[in-house]
Order: structure tokens, then sequence, then C-alpha cells
């Protein structure tokens, strides 16, 4: 069995493995092939044996290293009142992070 774990970065949870690759909101004062270590283990598999948090587990720390800075898709918004003529569009990409997970 695979040793995982479940992180918290950015207000998402992420399950994570060794070699994964995820997209996590952009953070500041951040460079590219920084590593970055998530304190916020949420639970984590280790040889099977499971530990959860109440609500993060202690002294569990995941690794991992900033690939690149990517767009996201494109959100549409658009607000609208009947009976006002009121119509207001609004567009725009957020960015992330791209993390490779070098130890959990």
């Amino acid at each position: 069995m695979d040793d995982f774990a479940v992180i918290q970065t950015g207000g998402k949870q992420f399950i994570v493995k060794k070699g994964d690759t995820i997209n996590i909101e952009l953070i500041k004062d951040v460079k590219i092939s920084d590593k970055i270590k998530f304190n916020e283990v949420l639970l984590s598999s280790k040889k099977g044996k499971i530990e959860v948090g109440t609500p993060h587990v202690d002294k569990a720390i995941v690794e991992g290293t900033i690939q690149k800075e990517i767009k996201g898709t494109k959100i549409k918004i658009l607000k609208f009142k009947a009976k006002s003529r009121y119509r207001k569009h609004i567009g725009y990409r957020p960015k992330y992070l791209q993390v490779r997970i070098d130890k959990i």
C-alpha cells in the first residue's frame, strides 16, 4: 500500500502521494524550484498505519518543490437585475502554482 496524506492549503484539501503534481493557489514571495512545506496535514498513512489529526497530525510535514506558475481556466461572472436594465459581465483567470510532492 502506498503512503499518502491529506493536506490543506489555500482553503482546499488535496490527497497526495510521493511524486504527485498538484495545483495550489498562488503563494507570495516564493520562486520556481523553491522547496515548500505543508504543515497542515489532516490525515497521514504510512506503511498501512493511518493517523487522523484533530484537526492536524502532530509532527507531520509534506514537502514539495515548486515547478512553475500556471493560469487556470477563465471564470465568468455575470450580474443581472430584472426590470432595471442592469447587466454586468466580469471574467478573470486565476493563477496557480504547480507543486511536485517530494516527501511525506
